[in-house]
């Protein structure tokens, strides 16, 4: 593969690469590169419609997916790693085409923010995916959920609709989730996933703030209320219900303020 000259080549490299190594350690490169300066900050090529995947996992519908079995069980904390394994792969290609398909819509410090998640992300699938070789699985044993990317087709369009429901509706929702979790895996002694786990969680409040800091950009330039705009792209655009408890205190840390989930939490 010829190197990239451009931050949207390199975006559209990380996107068509299907095996799961290659895409983090293309993912990394990119970063790096474009840290360095390498990458020219020019758009010249088009997103795929949808990314590389391997062969496995098997991707399923939610309503097939298997139970994770009994809580606490060595099977049923690595089809905990698995799944989140699945959606931090699938994070990568979020970041990345958000930089290389809306990018040129905003200033040169909305790559530099997006290029950092994509290659926290890469990393976090690659902490996952060596926490689950030492408990003798690896990624693509179980299957996993097949609508992860259907929150970036619907999105497609419109970079505000990205950044509503991507960052600030399903990340956020990681922000709720994972202190039990953690907490969890900590109680059955396993403190190597947990802290695999704390690391994800603290990135995560950085990457919602993102979301945040950009969609707040973009309706000011547009002349839009956040709030008022944010409520309607989520009711058009997201397909799940946005469900309490809500993580408050990370939310706010991360300037997702309860004025914009609680009116139109389930």
């Amino acid at each position: 593969m010829t190197a990239p000259d451009t931050i949207a080549q390199a975006c559209r490299d990380v996107l068509l690469a299907a095996d799961p190594l290659r895409k983090v350690k293309i993912a990394r490169a990119a970063a790096r590169a474009w840290r360095r300066g390498a990458l020219g900050h020019r758009f010249d090529v088009a997103m795929p419609g949808a990314p590389g995947r391997p062969e496995r996992p098997e991707l399923l519908p939610p309503n097939r997916m298997p139970k994770r079995g009994r809580a606490g069980s060595e099977r049923s904390r690595i089809a905990l790693l698995h799944a989140l394994a699945h959606i931090e792969f699938a994070a990568i290609d979020l970041a990345f085409d958000l930089v290389g398909r809306f990018g040129e819509r905003f200033p040169r410090g909305f790559v530099d923010d997006w290029i950092g998640v994509g290659a926290d992300e890469a990393m976090h699938f690659a902490l996952l995916d060596r926490r689950l070789h030492a408990l003798g699985a690896r990624y693509g044993d179980l299957p996993a959920h097949a609508g992860l990317w259907d929150a970036a087709a619907a999105t497609a369009h419109d970079p505000l609709a990205r950044l509503a429901v991507v960052p600030t509706v399903l990340e956020a929702r990681g922000l709720d989730v994972t202190p039990a979790t953690v907490a969890s895996l900590e109680r059955v002694g396993d403190a190597r996933s947990a802290v695999i786990l704390g690391r994800i969680y603290r990135d995560e409040i950085r990457h919602v703030g993102a979301g945040m800091k950009w969609f707040r950009y973009g309706c000011e330039s547009a002349g839009e209320e956040p709030v008022a705009l944010w409520h309607g792209l989520v009711r058009r655009h997201f397909r799940g219900a946005i469900k309490p408890p809500f993580n408050d205190s990370a939310r706010a840390e991360a300037g997702l303020s309860r004025e914009f989930y609680a009116g139109i939490a389930d």
